[in-house]
């Protein structure tokens, strides 16, 4: 009954069937935390937030003088400004404690914390020393030569997303907001078994008829390629009583356990004997697919742990591990199972293959005259060890293909390994909390993302020319008192998202805010002095009502723009403002108060030509979906 199991050939895709359900639901393995400096090339096992503002503090770009734009305005080499030097410095460091005054100019190095009262640095070289006082021979504006805190990463600003591949700059990224671990996806341990009397290990003498055991280097730099990581079980002889106390001791420590040879119709068949009898349930599924190259593969599953024999020959035993096993090794590290970046080409001559096997065929490409690409098929059986390092890629025949045609076009795929692709998803236009939720989502189904912040306007824009995706917009019209919808052009799609309370955000306690209407807080403050606003960027939706309630005053700090909510709270919160506008999310979030404006909506802009791509299409199903809709409402949404 046992050797009936034994190459009962069945089709590729009914062995990939019963494999798959043996094994049952395949998840990531799970996270574990390791040092900064052991997280290079590792996958995220969660959106990272910053614990901090990045930088830390208003800082100076430049050696000089921290003073205010105002007392600089025309200001030349002919006409100088002249301001009173203050006796103190800005101390590397430390905050100065210090005021700026009208009139007044204090030494600042670069990189110094920008002292209160300032809003400007004069570079040195525009300056000159007389007796106590500093000459301004160049007028500067508010905000030159300062880099506001939070400008580069806002506290609480997701910076790398889950499943995002650790590289250098990442690193740099972790080290700048002040993590020594991370949490990372757990790798899968595969073991690696290989078994044969002719095999002998790379680095010793080879004696006739035996065969260096190649596969085992193949097949573990494979398993790195997937996300695993491998462990090299050594080579032990065909006998089996070896074979099953080397295989308990793979299954006790790996995931994943495979075995190089041994598999085949007869006597030889000893790794698929050891399976039948020493796993557990439900054991050997299949035994001989019809491949080629790799008919006598053998999959078994013991107690979810999938255990596979692959054919000895190098070829067969490489494409039956990326058909069957790296995909079950991808999802076992928390990546998309095929990492496939599949070319077309044509084929320049007629290529049979045998009916009733789905064949791999490898193949070498060059261009044409034209540019088109070739593909040249590489005819040197499955025994070779040179073939892959030959090949360029492979086209599948399917099992009912007897023959294409010369002229043919086959889809290429690339030999193993991942390799470096296009996001799927570009968002550009306005950014909010909603939109990280839902592109997070979608980054732990494996659709990849790239949002640029740029303002609604500019957004809008950015779709109308074809440069994204989608952009996020929230553009209020006062003529018929909407968002989004009257902006539209033609081509162009609006889709519901989502709304957020804005609102005017202050330091708690502050009774030139405290109790009082938004409206009424924000015209009082427009006229009083010592009050200081914090702006956004022009573009922006929220710019775009802070003109509508402002009118024509312009109180001080409405020439500094911030470029998101989260900038707006970080200046209101460490005193550089006293009040801006922002969602009601990140004054919760930084303890601030908020005096609500009103509910506007957050929506979505995408060209009519792209709702068919598969990344709209998925960004717009998870954006209607329940689970989402219930995530946007946990951060405080009108979803």
């Amino acid at each position: 009954m046992k050797q009936a199991q034994f190459l009962n050939v069945v089709d590729r895709d009914e062995a990939e069937r019963r494999f798959r359900a043996a094994i049952g639901a395949i998840d990531a393995i799970g996270a574990e935390v390791v040092p900064l400096d052991a997280a290079l090339g590792r996958l995220l096992a969660e959106d990272v937030a910053s614990p901090v503002d990045v930088p830390g503090f208003d800082r100076s770009n430049v050696d000089g003088y921290a003073v205010r734009a105002v007392d600089t305005f025309g200001a030349s080499e002919h006409e100088p400004r002249r301001l009173r030097r203050l006796p103190s410095i800005v101390t590397m460091g430390r905050i100065p404690e210090a005021t700026v005054e009208p009139g007044t100019a204090l030494a600042i190095p670069t990189g110094g914390a920008v002292p209160r009262g300032a809003d400007a640095i004069v570079m040195v070289e525009h300056t000159l020393l007389d007796g106590d006082d500093v000459l301004v021979t160049k007028a500067t504006i508010p905000g030159r030569s300062i880099t506001y805190a939070g400008t580069d990463v806002a506290q609480g600003e997701v910076v790398l997303r889950a499943k995002e591949r650790l590289t250098s700059r990442e690193t740099g990224v972790l080290a700048a907001i002040g993590l020594d671990r991370v949490a990372v996806l757990a790798r899968p341990r595969v073991a690696i078994l290989s078994t044969g009397d002719e095999i002998v290990p790379p680095g010793r003498p080879l004696p006739p008829g035996a065969v260096y055991d190649s596969n085992a280097r193949i097949l573990a730099d494979a398993v790195r390629e997937a996300g695993g990581e491998p462990i090299l079980a050594g080579i032990v002889p065909d006998d089996e009583t070896s074979v099953r106390e080397a295989l308990q001791r793979c299954l006790a420590e790996a995931h994943v356990v495979l075995l190089s040879g041994g598999t085949s119709k007869g006597p030889g068949d000893l790794n698929a004997r050891v399976l039948a009898e020493a796993l557990d349930p439900p054991g050997i599924v299949v035994h001989g697919v019809a491949l080629k190259p790799g008919k006598p593969l053998c999959l078994a599953v013991s107690r979810g742990k999938p255990v596979v024999v692959l054919p000895g020959f190098p070829t067969s035993a490489i494409f039956t591990f990326h058909e069957f096993v790296a995909p079950v090794i991808r999802a076992f590290a928390g990546l998309s199972e095929r990492a496939d970046d599949t070319v077309t080409a044509r084929l320049p001559f007629r290529v049979t293959s045998e009916h009733g096997r789905t064949e791999y065929v490898l193949v070498r490409l060059v261009d044409d005259e034209h540019g088109e690409r070739v593909a040249y098929p590489i005819g040197k059986g499955s025994g070779s060890v040179t073939t892959f390092s030959q090949a360029d890629g492979f086209f599948i025949v399917d099992e009912h293909v007897e023959m294409l045609d010369a002229g043919d076009t086959v889809v290429i795929h690339p030999i193993a390994g991942s390799r470096p692709r296009q996001v799927d998803l570009v968002v550009i236009g306005s950014h909010c909390v909603g939109l990280d939720v839902l592109l997070g989502r979608l980054a732990a189904r494996g659709t990849t993302s790239k949002l640029i912040a740029v303002g609604s306007e500019a957004g809008l824009a950015a779709v109308r020319r074809g440069e994204c995706d989608l952009a996020g917009v929230h553009l209020y019209d006062p003529n018929t008192g909407t968002y989004n919808e009257p902006f539209l052009g033609p081509g162009l799609e609006l889709v519901r998202g989502y709304g957020r309370m804005q609102g005017v955000v202050f330091r708690p306690g502050d009774p030139r805010f405290e109790g009082k209407r938004a409206e009424d807080a924000v015209h009082e403050a427009a006229r009083a002095e010592g009050i200081v606003m914090i702006n956004r960027n022009r573009g922006s939706g929220t710019r775009a009502l802070y003109d509508r309630l402002l009118g024509d005053a312009r109180p001080a700090g409405h020439s500094v723009e911030a470029s998101s909510h989260r900038a707006v709270a970080a200046a209101v919160a460490q005193g550089r403002a006293d009040f801006g506008i922002a969602i009601d999310i990140v004054a919760r979030d930084r303890g601030l108060g908020f005096l609500p404006i009103g509910e506007e909506r957050f929506d979505f802009v995408v060209p009519s030509n792209r709702l068919a791509r598969p990344a709209v299409r998925a960004f717009l199903a998870e954006l209607a979906s329940e689970p989402a809709r219930a995530a946007l409402r946990a951060r405080g949404l009108l979803a």
